[in-house]
């Protein structure tokens, strides 16, 4: 019993303790502000991948000054759907340095 409200009481306060702070910017340190990228499983092959970074470079080295501002407006909207898509399909999830911090304690408390 005495054990279980000591890890409740510790968890109450580890918790507390991130929402006394969340409005003091100043306070996190390069660590805590750093993500830390980790692979997942590509959703796009590397040929799909390169055949959407040619088609966006030849949208960039195109000539847009005889264009309206109509079939400019598509040609953004195109390079933007492809950068969507390969960063969709580049498949990596940050995680911030509080948050490894804190997942890494509980791995070594809960082992």
């Amino acid at each position: 019993m005495k054990r279980t409200l000591f890890f409740a009481v510790v968890m109450i306060f580890s918790l507390s303790a991130s929402m006394a702070f969340a409005g003091n910017e100043n306070l996190k340190s390069d660590a805590e502000n750093s993500a830390v990228p980790v692979k997942t499983e590509n959703r796009l092959s590397e040929n799909e991948i390169n055949r959407l970074t040619k088609r966006a470079e030849e949208i960039r080295d195109m000539d847009k000054s005889e264009m309206n501002s109509k079939e400019r407006k598509e040609l953004r909207k195109e390079l933007k759907g492809i950068k969507e898509n390969v960063k969709k399909g580049g498949g990596a999830i940050y995680i911030g340095g509080g948050t490894l911090l804190l997942i890494i304690l509980l791995i070594i408390l809960l082992v």
